[in-house]
């Protein structure tokens, strides 16, 4: 039978209570892909930053697409057959899960979020292949050490072989105040030697008007939203060796086709941990 875990015991820790007068990132992300688990004021906020960022619904989808490239490397090429994924975000089509075990079906993913709506979705929709194995924790990336230390992350993972530490359009939401740098740092701390860290992160380094325009939005439904420059998300891979071809626009991150890639404001990389 396909296994799953961490649902329930994430489940019995927080109690799934769903604010749909806030907007919340992960649901405004889940608008711009089309989905139907959003509310008012995530359409209220996603429409505003469309407004500033009209290509914004383009730049959901190219993140998307180079997780599942990153994954499928990572899988294929790379051996990696254990990925923490950080700031999940709402089931859809193409989760890290998925993905992975389509390569190697013994491949096993832990989830991490901090929406309850994400973790209600978790439980129905993140089913792993029989020879692989996924879980959910409720945790904040802000706390590293709740997210290392979780039950349910060493009954999925095995700390001593390589993991992939997914942080995908998550870390823009860490001011420098929350120490985002020291907080990669420790999670990487905490991995042998082999695995590998895949981060996207919006830029305001193609059209820093627009991307002024989304963090003004963000900020009026109290959302800290940070745009970094590519020196700044190259620091994020200190200590690591980048894959080729490095911190680039997120899709000339190995492209599925040939030809000019438009930057859409996200910067995307992969490194891998001497």
């Amino acid at each position: 039978m396909p296994r799953s875990g961490g649902f329930e015991d994430a489940d019995a820790r927080v109690a799934i209570e769903i604010n749909t007068n806030v907007a919340h990132p992960a649901r405004v992300y889940d608008y711009w892909l089309g989905g139907k688990d959003n509310f008012p004021a995530d359409h209220a906020l996603a429409e505003a930053i469309l407004e500033a960022v009209p290509i914004m619904r383009d730049m959901a989808w190219a993140n998307r697409a180079f997780l599942g490239r990153s994954v499928r490397h990572l899988a294929h090429e790379a051996g990696i057959r254990q990925f923490l994924d950080i700031g999940t975000g709402i089931p859809t089509a193409g989760n890290t899960h998925e993905v992975a075990q389509e390569v190697a079906p013994d491949a096993r993913v832990l989830y991490v979020d901090n929406d309850p709506i994400v973790l209600a979705h978790a439980r129905a929709l993140m089913t792993s292949h029989a020879a692989g194995q996924t879980a959910f924790i409720a945790a904040d990336l802000r706390q590293p050490e709740s997210i290392l230390g979780d039950p349910a992350l060493a009954a999925t993972l095995d700390l001593g072989k390589p993991v992939a530490v997914m942080l995908v359009a998550i870390l823009m939401f860490l001011p420098d105040a929350d120490d985002p740098y020291g907080i990669v740092a420790k999670l990487l701390e905490a991995l042998p030697s082999g695995s590998h860290l895949v981060i996207s992160h919006p830029t305001a380094d193609f059209d820093a008007q627009a991307m002024g325009g989304a963090v003004a939005a963000s900020k009026r439904s109290g959302i800290s939203l940070v745009p970094r420059t590519r020196a700044e998300v190259e620091a994020f891979f200190k200590g690591l060796d980048l894959v080729e071809p490095g911190v680039v626009p997120v899709g000339a991150w190995r492209p599925d086709h040939e030809g000019r890639v438009e930057p859409l404001n996200i910067y995307a990389g992969v490194g891998r941990k001497p």
